[in-house]
């Protein structure tokens, strides 16, 4: 199976280590073979965050307020998704084109029903 890695613009709405920059580019990876069931988000700038955000939770958050331990998600206006993370430094409120990440998942769904070559 192939890893997928997609490049989304996003604006960092509030973050403790920096300064608003507008719109950045995020990070979206998924690697069915490391976890199946999940994504990860990596902001920009120091230090390098991550996180690690199941993809149903996503999905979900796309329709609907949906949250799990440090991450929550939920729409924003008809054109917009917000991701919130939680960390010990502090919050980090995202919020992306929900077209991109649609986008993103549906690579994301193709790539997990391919079968597996033996």
């Amino acid at each position: 199976m192939s890893v997928i890695e997609q490049y989304a613009r996003a604006h960092i709405v509030t973050d403790l280590l920096d300064e608003d920059r507008g719109a950045v580019p995020v990070v979206l990876r998924y690697d069915p073979e490391h976890d199946p069931r999940c994504v990860r988000v990596r902001l920009p700038g120091a230090g390098a965050r991550e996180w690690t955000v199941e993809r149903e939770l996503l999905e979900r958050g796309l329709r609907t307020p949906a949250g799990s331990g440090a991450v929550r998600v939920w729409p924003c206006g008809r054109v917009q998704t917000v991701l919130e993370f939680h960390s010990a430094q502090g919050v980090s409120v995202v919020q992306f084109d929900t077209k991109a990440l649609v986008r993103f998942l549906r690579r994301t769904y193709a790539v997990a029903a391919q079968p597996v070559a033996h």
